[in-house]
């Protein structure tokens, strides 16, 4: 458990990057659409060339998922030496995708797959940093980073003959990932193309199976997203001829003006049947998901945790970018998540049985500019019933959602194990008049307050002898020592380092820091390696 839990907090590292990058993908996408900015966003205007430059930045993180997670999880997972575990997960992921392609580009056919395929246009490849390889998404990042960071954690400190003490640390873990890259590659091209072709079989039986397949759409659009599979299940629809030629959302777009001028229901005008409508699921249950977090978070908490939930939130309903939001609980509570793939695609599947068809995968910019604003005229009363259904299941979310929450203690952001204690934010004058107290501190000089605060925590934790490895998350400093007897009481941290709140499970101790947390890791790190050189 004690895993899990620290493999959803280093989950936390790259997901913090989205919420920027999805508002501004989602500004970027409002202020250059017609229907809200008339004339002004005239494709050949300075304004839309503005934000077409800006737009197109934003979507570097989404872009680059993969390498944002294969980079992110080193950070706190690696027990040691995080900058050049880094190092070593980006150089095996690169590696594995350069295997992975030369065995297509030799053995391609053998395999099914088509490397001579426009990279733009084929199905099941992508490129990565350069590299045209198979679309394995963020399950194959995270896969290949967690097997560099057991390789990094068992194995950087191997020592090896004298004659090759070059290669000792981060090169030999590279020279490792060099070899385990290769079956693991092999094993990839045998396999995902396997799992592609069987996900791309559904789709047929999707288009004939009714609100069945309206169900299972959006059930395994939602329920693949950790694979990164999900892109196999709506592409083709959007973009592609599953249903309509040229895709859902050119298709509808060029219709607008037809639909908008009739009073018929938009369903017998529209042939391309109600799929791509997951754009709900991200503006009505994110919304309920978010409640229910933050009305289950501690007390002391809920000030943080509502910062973080408001701009994942945000993100997830404006720009229809869930990332931020679903991963804070993907994986430390999957059964939320298989909850939210079964609410979200019963919710739409009502919302197409009272009408609703059309483009509306995105958030609600997206929604409101090529659905309700040209289109309200005619078909209030479709989008009427949409956002009552919607609302009515926000509640659903909230309320089931809270309840699991509670029933398992799903350690969720703000709900963390921790004593009950007081907990406050210290001020620089409390501080201050805290070190006067503390004659041994006093007397000491640092370069900055994390090396004050560093020095107190490692102190606190029994001295660097004590210490067998040391990382963090968002918030805290998750430690491991060898005699937690040694280890100071809660008031103790929070008088000598400003901390909010200590965890102690037998060995694992948690300090919580807040989003200093990285900083203070860096000092007590480098305050435990000048200890050793002495």
């Amino acid at each position: 458990m004690n895993s899990i839990r620290r493999f959803g907090s280093a989950m936390i590292v790259p997901v913090l990057l989205f919420p920027f990058f999805g508002i501004v993908v989602g500004l970027a996408t409002l202020f250059k659409n017609e229907q809200i900015m008339g004339g002004l966003a005239d494709p050949d205007s300075l304004w839309y060339q503005l934000w077409t430059f800006i737009e197109n930045t934003g979507w570097t993180v989404f872009n680059h998922m993969e390498l944002v997670f294969v980079i992110g999880l080193p950070i706190s997972l690696a027990k040691k030496a995080a900058g050049r575990a880094t190092l070593s997960a980006v150089m095996a992921y690169l590696m594995f995708n350069t295997f992975l392609n030369s065995i297509l580009e030799i053995w391609g056919p053998a395999f099914g797959v088509d490397m001579t395929q426009n990279i733009d246009e084929a199905v099941g490849l992508t490129e990565i940093a350069g590299i045209q390889t198979l679309d394995t998404n963020i399950l194959g990042a995270i896969i290949i980073s967690g097997i560099t960071i057991w390789l990094h954690n068992r194995y950087y400190d191997k020592k090896l003959p004298d004659a090759l003490g070059i290669f000792q640390g981060g090169p030999f873990i590279v020279m490792i990932s060099f070899f385990a890259m290769i079956p693991l590659a092999f094993l990839t091209a045998w396999v995902w193309p396997v799992v592609q072709e069987g996900i791309a079989s559904l789709q047929g039986f999707m288009i004939a199976s009714g609100y069945v397949g309206v169900w299972l759409f959006h059930f395994l659009e939602r329920i693949l997203i950790p694979t990164g599979l999900h892109h196999f299940i709506y592409t083709p629809f959007q973009f592609g001829p599953a249903v309509v030629d040229g895709g859902i959302t050119a298709a509808w777009v060029s219709k607008l003006s037809e639909l908008s001028a009739s009073a018929e229901p938009l369903r017998e005008q529209w042939d391309g049947g109600a799929f791509l409508l997951q754009g709900n699921i991200k503006m009505f249950g994110s919304v309920g998901i978010a409640l229910a977090i933050y009305s289950t978070a501690k007390a002391e908490k809920k000030k943080q945790v509502g910062a973080l939930l408001l701009a994942a939130t945000l993100t997830a309903v404006v720009a229809g970018i869930t990332e931020p939001l679903e991963f804070t609980f993907l994986f430390i509570a999957p059964l939320l998540f298989a909850l939210h793939a079964v609410l979200g695609a019963t919710m739409v599947t009502i919302q197409s049985a009272f009408g609703l068809v059309g483009n509306q995968g995105g958030g609600l910019i997206e929604i409101a500019t090529t659905n309700w604003i040209p289109l309200m005229g005619n078909h209030w009363d479709v989008y009427l019933a949409q956002v009552v259904i919607g609302v009515i299941f926000t509640v659903i979310y909230y309320f089931l959602f809270r309840f699991l929450i509670l029933k398992f203690d799903f350690a969720l952001p703000g709900r963390e194990k921790e004593e009950n204690a007081e907990t406050k934010l210290y001020t620089k004058k409390d501080y201050k008049a805290m070190k006067e107290d503390d004659g041994s501190q006093q007397q000491q000089q640092f370069d900055s307050e994390y090396d004050q605060r560093a020095a107190a925590f490692l102190k606190g934790l029994g001295g660097a002898e004590n210490i067998v490895d040391v990382t963090n998350c968002a918030t805290r400093l998750r430690v491991t020592v060898a005699d937690p007897e040694k280890v100071e009481d809660d008031k103790y941290f929070k008088e000598h380092g400003q901390a909010h709140g200590l965890v102690k499970n037998n060995e694992s101790i948690q300090v919580i820091v807040g989003l200093s947390v990285p900083q203070v890791r860096d000092s007590i790190e480098s305050f435990i390696d000048e200890q050793k050189k002495q």
